[in-house]
């Protein structure tokens, strides 16, 4: 008599694991990074100003007149609000069958469209996207930090990343009268700053039992003018590095992320994720970027 096996056997239950792996980065530093503050119209604006220039001769004649002086206003500035959206629709029959690893298919994919709005808003607030006030029939956009940062910037002139243009860059912001403590850079950028003479030849001291451990990656980097944490962001292009001061730049949100069911027109359940936002750089000159700008 042949030996029964499962390669025969009817009726085997299918050995499915109750879980989802998922590993695509959802972390966003830069809004991390900076404030929160609140918009109250689609235009959202704000003021700077600058002292006058030292003046080296100011030495006066006793009992002289006063002179007028040459006084200057603020400057306003301001970005749009941009609107960005998801939406999920589930039948209704889907929602109620068994499936692993959620508990119903609306949860599940509500949650994955909050977090691809969130990824979809770091790109775009790093981004050298143009703002705009649209129409009708034309989206609003927000004017994006590589096209903000413009007093401080170091060329890279087509190659990569190096420590003489990041001090440049920190050098610019500090006398511009920046406090940058972030360096905001891709991960491709973030291996070169780790390469860096002198990181991969240090070593923590270890006993002789134990293995030596080479330090070959810069988490902090210690400048002239301060000490900035190197910061990786997968969504950051490779060919564009931030110096910050995070207390000068902050995400507005004139509506904070809100999830609508929407009008039901059959046999299955439609909601809307959405969010309307733009990017404010209090002072452009706090800031400087490491970029190609040939």
């Amino acid at each position: 008599m042949a030996t029964l096996d499962t390669y025969s056997t009817v009726g085997i239950r299918e050995d499915l694991q109750d879980a989802i792996y998922d590993i695509s980065p959802t972390t966003t530093p830069f809004m991390s990074t900076v404030g929160r503050t609140k918009a109250k119209n689609t235009k959202h604006e704000w003021q700077t100003d600058s002292l006058s220039a030292v003046n080296a001769s100011n030495a006066q004649i006793e009992g002289a007149d006063a002179v007028s002086p040459t006084l200057t206003s603020t400057t306003m500035n301001a970005n749009w609000t941009q609107i960005s959206d998801k939406v999920v629709q589930v039948s209704a029959t889907d929602d109620v069958v068994d499936k692993a690893g959620r508990t119903t298919e609306t949860a599940y994919q509500l949650a994955k469209a909050s977090s691809e709005l969130k990824r979809d808003m770091e790109t775009i607030l790093l981004s050298d996207q143009a703002g705009g006030a649209g129409t009708s029939s034309t989206a609003r956009t927000l004017t994006g930090l590589a096209k903000w940062v413009v007093t401080n910037t170091a060329d890279t002139a087509g190659g990569a990343i190096t420590e003489d243009l990041l001090n440049e860059a920190v050098l610019e912001a500090y006398q511009e009268g920046g406090e940058p403590t972030v360096l905001l850079v891709s991960p491709a950028n973030k291996q070169l700053v780790s390469k860096f003479p002198g990181i991969a030849e240090q070593r923590f001291q270890a006993p002789s039992n134990k293995p030596t451990t080479i330090v070959g990656t810069a988490d902090i980097y210690m400048s002239d003018f301060g000490t900035m944490s190197v910061v990786p962001d997968r969504f950051l292009s490779d060919d564009t590095s931030f110096v910050l001061d995070p207390a000068m730049a902050s995400v507005a949100y004139l509506r904070p992320f809100k999830k609508t069911k929407l009008a039901k027109t059959g046999d299955s359940e439609k909601y809307m994720m959405n969010v309307e936002y733009t990017l404010v750089v209090k002072n452009e000159k706090a800031h400087a970027q490491i970029a190609d700008f040939t």
